[in-house]
């Protein structure tokens, strides 16, 4: 079996080496110049294209110029999935913008270079089947489990609602614990150094990724409002007790 990946950004790059540790042959294309990981083959764009499995690991934002550019050029046995960290519009660009013969599946890989930076045993990967399900995807399902990840299946709606008050709602805090400049102090508390770790893990991936999670998850507004509403009735209970001094 032979892996392709497509894009070898911060994200592309960590997870094309965590594929090539799985046996199989990784080759990877990158218009970009960038370092190519151990054990991986870097190859031209009609090469990636082929390959038996393809994930493409670009920017949400820039998913569906990409899929334009080339999605009748993948090959009619390819298996294709994205990697996004939302999955409603990737889909439905999926679906547009590739030949109905060729299979799909959308996959979000619930980690990223900071939390898998110790391995990636255990971490959850989420599968939603675009195509019907048959032995494509329950082979690079069983590749998956053999390198230690827990596969949770379900549709591209429920994940992103789920990752709207999960994984967005922590990007959000990160960045606004950023832009207060919080840093480490002496007397930092257990819970202020935890807060300090998303930050880190937050802030440290490209801000693009911090707009598009917001952007392109149509659960996102509706959890933004929710944590402003939230922190509007903690003022207002800290004003009425201020109130009573």
């Amino acid at each position: 079996m032979t892996i392709g990946v497509y894009g070898l950004g911060r994200f592309g790059s960590f997870f094309s080496s965590v594929l090539a540790k799985g046996g199989e042959h990784v080759i990877a294309y990158s218009r970009s110049r960038h370092d190519v990981p151990e054990g991986v083959t870097l190859c031209n764009e009609d090469e990636v294209l082929s390959a038996d499995y393809l994930f493409f690991t670009v920017a949400i934002s820039s998913f569906e110029e990409v899929l334009k550019r080339v999605g009748k050029r993948i090959g009619k046995s390819t298996v294709v999935l994205d990697t996004c960290s939302v999955k409603t519009y990737p889909a439905e660009w999926m679906k547009s913008l590739i030949p109905d013969d060729i299979y799909k599946i959308a996959t979000h890989p619930m980690f990223g270079p900071d939390s898998g930076k110790n391995g990636v045993e255990g971490l959850p990967i989420v599968m939603c089947p675009i195509s019907a399900k048959d032995e494509r995807y329950e082979k690079i399902r069983r590749y998956f489990e053999s390198l230690g990840l827990k596969v949770l299946e379900m549709s591209e709606r429920k994940h992103d609602k789920e990752a709207a008050y999960s994984q967005g709602v922590t990007h959000f805090v990160g960045r606004v614990l950023n832009q207060m400049g919080m840093k480490p102090t002496e007397i930092a508390t257990n819970g202020y150094k935890s807060l300090m770790t998303i930050v880190d893990q937050t802030c440290n991936d490209p801000v693009q990724l911090f707009y598009d999670l917001q952007r392109f998850n149509p659960y996102a507004k509706e959890m933004r409002l929710s944590l402003q509403v939230a922190i509007e009735k903690i003022l207002n209970r800290l004003a009425e007790e201020e109130d009573k001094l």
